[in-house]
């Protein structure tokens, strides 16, 4: 089976996705370019067809409302999409950061290509930093991904990450995603997205503020079986909540990872914390939940069924706290 990633790079520590080529600091974007496998262009063509004529080979014909659209260096194809589709390149993704780099004291740490080209993502750290009870420090950071085949919008996402343990969350608070999106349909206007990112980058003091109130959360033990029952089983609205045990070896394991397995689950800021419910949760999707490979647990934990999981970890938590 082929690889979701062709390429990533990351610079510094290795990445908690595990994988990756390693960049010395400072390196130019171009050397990123490189070193992520994003040194290529999406190209277009009309969609052809060829019409079957008796005893000939038929005539070849354009659907001119559609497009293919396919890669520079290898000629691979990518998707079909409409002729409106607005193309985001894999270098804009890195050229988003440049000012970003120079001027605000961000700093490239992973970037790279899924599924063959189909979406590709870079990952810097913002400089916001903060530490809860027991020295536990969390990171912030701006992940900015898109994709070539409707799958993803260009979406630019406030992002943190926990140091002793590599869980990655989303800056997302009471439903709301601080997130920034600009469907195909419209040309990706990066200097209009950093306006709007001013306000969602400005969030992380209110989410650090949740942060600080999950870690000083007690929870009781009937708590914690209720938590991950709702996060994972979803049981909202059923009589029995067993009855919607779907995945009894997730819960087990997540409930292991809360009461001491966890990295970092003995800090005073999570052990018997609410934020050590939603870290355990966390810690399963990005580091142990089950995924065919590496690269495919990086997609689902950024943009698949991993995020939404963590989504509804942290609503969940909050409603603890509320």
């Amino acid at each position: 089976m082929a690889h979701l990633v062709n390429t990533v790079a990351f610079c510094g520590a290795t990445p908690w996705h595990g994988i990756g080529n390693a960049l010395p600091p400072k390196q130019p974007l171009s050397a990123w370019a490189e070193a992520a496998g994003m040194n290529w262009n999406i190209c277009s063509s009309p969609v052809r067809y060829m019409t079957e004529q008796a005893g000939s080979l038929g005539s070849i014909m354009s659907f001119d409302a559609q497009k293919v659209l396919y890669r520079s260096d290898t000629k691979a194809p990518l998707s079909v999409v409409s002729d409106r589709y607005e193309i985001v390149q894999p270098r804009d993704i890195l050229e988003f950061y440049r000012d970003l780099s120079e001027v605000s004291g961000f700093s490239l740490e992973t970037a790279g290509v899924l599924k063959e080209g189909r979406k590709f993502w870079a990952l810097a750290k913002t400089g916001k930093s903060a530490a809860l009870k027991g020295g536990d420090v969390v990171n912030g950071y701006l992940l900015l991904a898109t994709s070539c085949d409707g799958t993803l919008a260009t979406t630019a996402t406030p992002t943190t990450i926990r140091v002793v343990c590599n869980n990655t969350l989303t800056i997302a608070l009471n439903g709301a995603t601080g997130a920034i999106k600009v469907p195909h349909s419209t040309k990706f206007d990066a200097q209009a997205v950093k306006k709007q990112l001013g306000v969602a980058v400005s969030q992380w003091d209110v989410f650090l503020y949740a942060m600080k109130t999950l870690s000083e959360r007690k929870v009781k033990t009937h708590e914690s079986m209720n938590y991950f029952l709702k996060v994972l089983c979803q049981t909202d609205g059923l009589s029995d909540p067993a009855l919607g045990l779907s995945n009894e070896r997730a819960l087990k394991r997540v409930q292991a990872l809360y009461e001491g397995q966890g990295k970092g689950s003995e800090l005073s800021s999570a052990n018997g914390t609410a934020w050590g419910l939603l870290n355990a949760v966390t810690e399963f999707v990005d580091h142990q939940k089950q995924a065919r490979s590496r690269e495919s647990r990086l997609d689902s934990s950024w943009f698949g069924q991993g995020a939404a999981l963590k989504q509804r970890a942290l609503d969940q938590a909050l409603q603890l706290v509320a």
